[in-house]
């Protein structure tokens, strides 16, 4: 074999491979072409580095805003440490230059003994680095003004210049040693590490460096150093050479021959992959002559380059829900992974490439094939109809046995030795699988077919061998976050192929059933996750803004206890009503009544981040999805509440009105508002009519469910039982709430008639409710006060019993709803 010129870095072992003197014939001397691996850029550094920034993050805002606690951390540190009195007396300054000395020193020794002067080169550039951007934080840091946050992150350390603030120790050196390590590869980093955690915790004791301090300077370390390494690319301690020879021989495979593939990946892409070796990640490839005449291809996975494949994994974790990923964290875990995949897809008889046996070796882990059956790329433009029911018979048959591939690309189409077309690349996959992953599968193939050769055929090819139940079932996955975006890059990929695809798979099912098909949420980055999200932080900044607690205890210990518990017993009151006018217009098999009381409750949690009323109505609608209503006839069910609960208030006002004699209705409505409101829709709507596209659209679209809507709802508003009991329910809302606020009158020893309260309390929480805040904070609190005190009751009882009011009807109802909440997620209701 002839090599070029260029491979000057060639490896030959001039040793013998023969282990028996007395054999007639040695073996020959085995020539191995390879290339020592490149320093290799490990993406989980970069994971590392956000880590750390996030940590520091954490570190400077417990600092500026829970100062207290952190001191407290400080005090019982040097309280544990009094044992050590003795280091005051030892030169702080000294320990610091000793400690420093000693670990640089030491870890350059053992790097260059190792002849690995570039690793020096960097990990000293680092070193500097750490100082000067801990320097550069720490002048930020101080021009930003924070008083609370300079105080915290002072000590007697540091000194009282800008950029002396931080500790630059624990930067310079962590950023050095995170350089220079790993430690499980250089025994002094590791014990470097250790020095410099004993040497910061004493630092802490003795009052010399703050822990904030501490923690912001080794979490920039951590940063600096993980960001400089992924830059300069860290050595690759893989497998090569005559020790990958070596390691062969331990599963029987004694090479003449060790060829490296120099080109058989793309050297400027994340994610490199084959299909001579079953498309694995990252992969050297080498092709293998055993002293028998054998050919094999051998692929050799680093752990290094391996993080790019288990960084992909993690974010399909991290982004699809309900579907299970794997995540294998080493080259070893996943090499042994792909070599039971492909011996059990052989033993249920599908054809597969001819895994050999795997091998581990250091930090890289080997797999064989057998060269006479390795498969071979496959041009999809060739596809016709037979081949595609061949592939839609091997994912079907892998899938009947538990086998779920879960990444199906155009690249995974490959032909073994010239016949019918297989699915390649199970690296990925798994056995035992659930029934989402098997509904992806079959979604992934079913849309790269429809790319390639259109979606009747597609369509009509897996019914053929599918057939149609299967695709109904599937159909509620088909959508784009089951796709991976080398199908979305084909050339007869367009925005609305899935559109399409799944209206197709929608014509399966029988007339007027298409309600059936409602669309699994696979991403976790949709409309409703960030909907989610949005709420979660609007709740907590509304807690942390909005709740006065002194206020709030003061008035509650001033209260009653008997009246303040009777507050709290109609607040739960309120819960059954609401309930009840739920339940009303549910079918009687689907009421599940711990779980309508749980959902009401849960209201109360969605009320800290949703303005009022509109908590509520989320989540009885999400609660009547989960019973088994459609979208259809769960928003309609939600309207009857809405609207029973409405007309119930209205009509108590107005009757309660007239008969107390009370004109404060005619003084506290606006008088515009109402119908400022209905003029800017109906301009807003109109205007979108004009448009002809939008007009058209929804005439189509949207005007078919509107009927269906309204259709339904008027025939929930239309029984009278069920009606009847929703007013019902409704009444004893209303009365609920409206008592709560006389009992919290009572309860400063301030007398109304309950009549009368209920009232001026119905009218006034309406309005403050009408604010769009997270519960009407704000608004229901001035409403309430402001009406009850223009109607004689004492400013100050009126703002007391608000205040109760709000604690049993408000914030208490927030951890009860979150423990609602969680029960319903358990039972899968909401």
């Amino acid at each position: 074999m002839q090599h070029s010129p260029a491979s000057s870095t060639s490896n030959v072992d001039s040793q013998r491979t023969a282990q028996d003197p007395q054999a007639e014939h040695q073996a020959e001397t085995p020539l191995i072409h390879d290339t020592p691996p490149k320093r290799t850029r490990d993406f989980t550094d970069l994971l590392h580095a956000v880590g750390a920034l996030l940590a520091l993050v954490v570190v400077l805002l417990v600092a500026a805003y829970l100062n207290g606690m952190t001191k407290g951390v400080e005090t019982d540190a040097r309280n544990a440490g009094q044992a050590l009195d003795w280091l005051m007396d030892v030169p702080t300054t000294l320990l610091q230059q000793l400690t420093a000395v000693c670990i640089v020193i030491s870890v350059l020794i053992q790097i260059l003994v190792n002849r690995e002067w570039l690793h020096s080169v960097i990990s000293i550039i680092a070193l500097l680095s750490g100082y000067a951007a801990c320097a550069l934080l720490s002048a930020g840091l101080h021009a930003a003004g924070s008083l609370d946050l300079i105080s915290a992150l002072a000590s007697n350390g540091t000194g009282a210049s800008p950029i002396s603030l931080l500790p630059d120790m624990y930067a310079g050196l962590g950023a050095f040693l995170t350089v220079a390590g790993p430690r499980r590869m250089h025994s002094t980093v590791k014990w470097g590490w250790n020095a410099l955690y004993v040497v910061a915790a004493i630092m802490i004791m003795v009052s010399w460096h703050s822990l904030p301090g501490v923690l912001v300077s080794f979490a920039l370390a951590r940063i600096i150093g993980m960001l400089i390494r992924f830059a300069s690319g860290s050595e690759n301690k893989g497998t090569w050479g005559r020790h990958l020879a070596q390691a062969l021989a331990d599963i029987g495979i004694h090479v003449t021959v060790l060829d490296r593939r120099e080109d058989a990946n793309n050297e400027h892409a994340v994610i490199q992959a084959n299909v001579q070796d079953d498309l694995i990640e990252n992969s050297r490839i080498y092709d293998a002559t055993g002293e028998d005449g054998s050919h094999y291809i051998v692929s050799v996975l680093d752990n290094q380059k391996h993080s790019a494949g288990y960084l992909s994994q993690l974010w399909q974790w991290i982004r699809l829900n309900g579907v299970v990923v794997r995540r294998d964290r080493s080259a070893q875990d996943a090499m042994h992974h792909h070599l039971s995949m492909l011996l059990g897809l052989g033993h249920i008889g599908l054809p597969t490439p001819q895994a050999y046996g795997v091998t581990d070796s250091g930090e890289s882990s080997v797999l064989v094939f057998d060269a006479g059956n390795t498969p071979g790329p496959f041009d999809l433009s060739w596809l016709d109809d037979a081949q595609a029911r061949s592939l839609l018979t091997y994912v079907g048959t892998a899938n009947s046995r538990g086998y779920t591939h879960r990444r199906i690309t155009p690249d995974c189409i490959v032909t073994l030795n010239g016949t019918d077309p297989i699915v390649a690349g199970w690296q990925n996959g798994d056995c035992a699988s659930s029934q989402a992953n098997i509904a992806l599968d079959k979604v992934q193939l079913l849309a790269l077919l429809s790319a390639v050769i259109g979606i009747d055929r597609a369509v009509a090819a897996a019914r053929e061998t599918w057939g149609d139940n299967t695709l109904i079932d599937i159909a509620p996955f088909v959508q784009k976050a089951a796709v991976p975006a080398a199908t979305r890059a084909l050339e007869g990929w367009d925005k609305h192929l899935l559109g399409g695809l799944r209206d197709r798979l929608k014509a399966l099912l029988p007339q007027d059933a298409d309600e059936q098909l409602e669309t699994v949420t696979l991403s976790r980055f949709s409309l409703r996750s960030f909907i989610a999200l949005t709420l979660t932080i609007v709740a907590i900044a509304v807690v942390f803004t909005q709740l006065r607690p002194d206020a709030m205890i003061q008035a509650v210990r001033n209260a009653n206890p008997w009246w303040a518990l009777l507050c709290m017993v109609f607040s739960v009151i309120a819960w059954l009503g609401t309930g009840l006018t739920l339940a009303a217009f549910m079918d009687q098999g689907r009421r599940h009544w711990f779980g309508i009381f749980c959902s009401q409750a849960a209201s109360g949690f969605t009320a800290v981040s949703m303005p009022a009323g509109v908590g509520p109505a989320f989540v009885n609608l999400q609660f009547l999805r989960r019973s088994g209503y459609k979208n259809t006839a769960a928003t309609a069910i939600m309207s009857a509440v809405v609207v029973s609960q409405a007309l119930t208030t209205v009509v108590l006002l107005i009757g309660i009105g007239i008969f107390s004699g009370r004109n404060t209705l005619s003084g506290m409505v606006p008088t515009n508002t109402l119908i400022i409101a209905i003029a800017i829709v109906a301009l807003v709507v109109s205007l979108a009519m004009i448009i002809p596209p939008v007009r058209k659209r929804v005439i189509t679209t949207y005007l078919p469910i509107i009927r269906s809507y309204a259709r339904q709802l008027l025939e929930m508003l239309t029984k009278p039982k069920e009606f009847a009991i929703a007013i019902a329910g409704a009444i004893v809302l209303n009365v609920a709430i409206g008592l709560g606020f006389w009992a919290a009158l009572l309860a400063f020893g301030y007398r109304t008639n309950p009549i009368e309260t209920m009232f001026i309390f119905i009218l006034a929480n309406t309005l403050g409710s009408a604010v769009p805040t997270p519960g009407g904070l704000g608004a229901v609190e001035a409403a309430l006060t402001f009406a009850f005190s223009s109607v004689g009751v004492p400013a100050a009882v009126a703002l007391s019993a608000t205040l109760l009011y709000r604690v049993c009807f408000y914030w208490l109802r927030i951890p009860i709803g979150a423990l609602a909440m969680h029960w319903l997620d358990r039972h899968n209701l909401i």
